[in-house]
């Protein structure tokens, strides 16, 4: 219930007139104060008249007025500040250290506010606001989603800060290792990750100029060329190919002189996974990339357009693989280029988010707004997310939309963070709904 006071209070959702401390004096909220995330009283710089009297300073929130004890407030100076005590039940008086009795106030959660909280928190229905979402106007789903938008880039320049870290500051190694993650497209997103980090960039930048001793490192440091990985069905057809054993010995001398060290093997997954997202196909549209110069940092910056974009992360297998999904299983010849969508995929998740976070880095404001343009250019992404909050009516058009919803759903309404949500605080405030 303290949770709802606190919001009650933050946005003023309960009668504001007739107000008064539970000894008798009228009460006037004229600013609530900001939200203090942090130790200390709960709203900072409130503004509030008790009996015609202009208080400013601090206000703590309550369920039971005893909680002043129990948190230890009566022994801490940071508490001297408070102006108002406000509580969902007055069962003692509130004093400060040095001995000052606190005005207190009673105050009442709306019916309508605690029906609509209890019915968000049970409803087993996504988004469990769904009702609500074709009354809101069209100004404050844009806002809204403009913040998601923004907030989803940002949590994405965490996890890009993290890598850089982890790549000892290098923000060339940490796009390259971002980049191989996004080319797990979700199933084996940590197994290239993992891998990634493993491959010495600075080793194999010594062979750039040859894919067969690039694709050896990348198969090798995959682990994709120990022979326990090889189906037990493909050992003989591999070997007779000889592919994989030339690309072993390859990699066996260059494990040697660099002292390498593969992955375990293990971590791929290629259960009810499509033969184009096997970690083979996605390793040798790699080593493509990479010979051909087009995995660097500098190298993003340098496009301007979509379109340029695009083509620089457009990549396809080298010859073996044209004709195979895996070593020793022969199939039909296809140059297996990423197809449109799998491109988006890339640069929604790694061009952009990259941009934004070195733009951060740098405070290139530039690359910052190239990132919001990128995603307001780019078609929205076909997923159950969006395509279930287009059936709750929203309208979504582009990536940035998108991407919104995505971050809208995976921090807010999966978490129940409703009331820190836009959309949720419509509902909240709204009469009683039944879901």
């Amino acid at each position: 219930m303290e949770e709802l006071i606190h919001y009650c209070w933050q946005h003023k959702l309960f009668q504001l007139t007739q107000l008064t401390t539970t000894d008798g004096r009228s009460v006037e909220v004229i600013d609530p104060g900001l939200h203090n995330m942090h130790a200390g009283p709960d709203f900072f710089n409130a503004k509030v008249k008790i009996d015609h009297t202009l208080w400013v300073g601090n206000v703590e929130i309550h369920d039971k007025a005893s909680d002043w004890y129990r948190h230890g407030h009566d022994k801490d100076a940071n508490y001297d500040s408070v102006i108002l005590h406000v509580v969902g039940k007055v069962d003692a008086e509130a004093r400060t250290m040095n001995g000052t009795i606190l005005p207190q106030m009673k105050l009442e959660v709306p019916r309508s506010v605690t029906d609509n909280y209890e019915a968000l928190l049970r409803t087993e229905t996504y988004p469990p606001c769904y009702k609500i979402i074709p009354t809101l106007s069209k100004l404050m789903i844009h806002s809204w989603l403009s913040a998601m938008e923004t907030e989803r880039l940002e949590r994405k320049t965490d996890d890009i800060v993290r890598r850089v870290k982890q790549c000892g500051g290098s923000w060339e190694n940490a796009y390259f290792v971002t980049l191989a993650r996004n080319f797990g497209f979700g199933t084996n997103s940590d197994a290239f990750e993992q891998w990634a980090l493993n491959v010495p960039l600075d080793k194999v930048g010594h062979h750039r100029d040859d894919i067969f001793q690039i694709e050896a490192i990348f198969m090798g440091q995959a682990g994709l060329l120990e022979e326990d990985c090889l189906p037990e069905r493909y050992k003989a057809a591999a070997h007779k190919e000889g592919y994989f054993d030339r690309l072993r010995d390859e990699y066996r001398y260059m494990a040697h002189k660099f002292q390498l060290q593969p992955m375990d093997y293990k971590l791929w997954r290629f259960l009810r996974l499509r033969p184009q997202n096997f970690p083979h196909i996605r390793i040798s549209q790699l080593a493509t990339l990479y010979y051909r110069r087009q995995t660097g940092l500098s190298e993003l910056i340098e496009q301007e357009s979509l379109k340029d974009v695009t083509n620089l992360l457009q990549t396809e297998v080298t010859d073996y693989w044209r004709t195979h999904y895996t070593f020793g299983a022969p199939g039909p010849k296809s140059t297996k280029k990423l197809s449109a969508a799998s491109a988006n995929l890339i640069i929604i998740n790694t061009a952009i988010p990259m941009l934004f976070a070195y733009g951060r880095h740098k405070d290139d404001d530039r690359l910052c707004n190239r990132a919001f343009d990128f995603l307001d250019a780019l078609k929205a992404e076909n997923n159950n997310i969006v395509r279930m909050w287009q059936g709750c009516g929203l309208s979504v058009e582009s990536a940035g939309d998108s991407q919104a919803l995505i971050q809208l759903k995976k921090e807010y309404c999966d978490k129940k963070e409703c009331m820190r949500c836009r959309i949720g605080y419509e509902y909240l405030k709204g009469k009683s709904f039944k879901i």
